[in-house]
């Protein structure tokens, strides 16, 4: 599949859409997510039935959302702050789970291409610059879609216990602001219970 097939398949612009803008990072959470979905034979969770665990907050993340429907509001999308690129996706319904991770000197940086991403992120870029970026980011992007999973990724099937399902529980108001906030989630402190946000 050519890089313009996924660029105008439904779920790439879904994706798209969700993010907001074409970039390399979410053509690797789009790749990632793909593959570890395949890998799993799963298809998007509508509830809790697959578990995302994603270690970055960047553009990746978004796509993983968007393809898995695993979110934090149903509480099988974790955020570990690693600062990597790496997807573990665990299925409940079979109890497997894969880790998809860039393989090292996968996606080299472009010089050229970093050089005019911080003069677009500083404001010094001219109007020839932002555009030479955005089509060097448009392509990379590409470069993306289109390479061989094999290349860009590494495999681990995973073994392990599930993360447990979204709890759901009674609020109660905490000793200190008052604002509803689920127990389980509060700290005692000098005989009180109180928010993490008071503590």
């Amino acid at each position: 599949m050519t890089a313009q097939d996924i660029l105008n398949s439904d779920d790439f612009k879904q994706c798209e859409q969700f993010h907001g803008h074409i970039c390399p990072g979410l053509s690797i959470g789009y790749r990632a997510a793909k593959t570890a979905m395949a890998w799993l034979s799963e298809h998007r969770s509508e509830d809790e039935e697959v578990v995302a665990v994603v270690e970055t907050d960047a553009c990746s993340a978004d796509a993983v959302q968007v393809l898995t429907g695993c979110t934090f509001g149903k509480g099988n999308f974790i955020y570990k702050d690693y600062g990597k690129m790496g997807l573990t996706l665990l299925s409940r319904n079979t109890g497997r789970g894969v880790r998809v991770s860039m393989k090292p000197g996968a996606f080299s940086p472009d010089e050229t291409h970093f050089a005019l991403l911080q003069k677009v992120i500083s404001g010094e870029a001219d109007e020839a610059e932002r555009q030479a970026f955005q089509e060097r980011h448009f392509q990379r992007s590409c470069d993306v879609l289109e390479m061989p999973a094999e290349d860009l990724f590494t495999l681990t099937p995973v073994e392990g216990d599930l993360p447990g399902k979204a709890r759901i529980e009674p609020s109660q108001p905490c000793d200190e602001c008052g604002e509803p906030t689920m127990p389980s989630k509060m700290e005692a402190k000098d005989g009180r219970k109180l928010c993490r946000g008071c503590v």
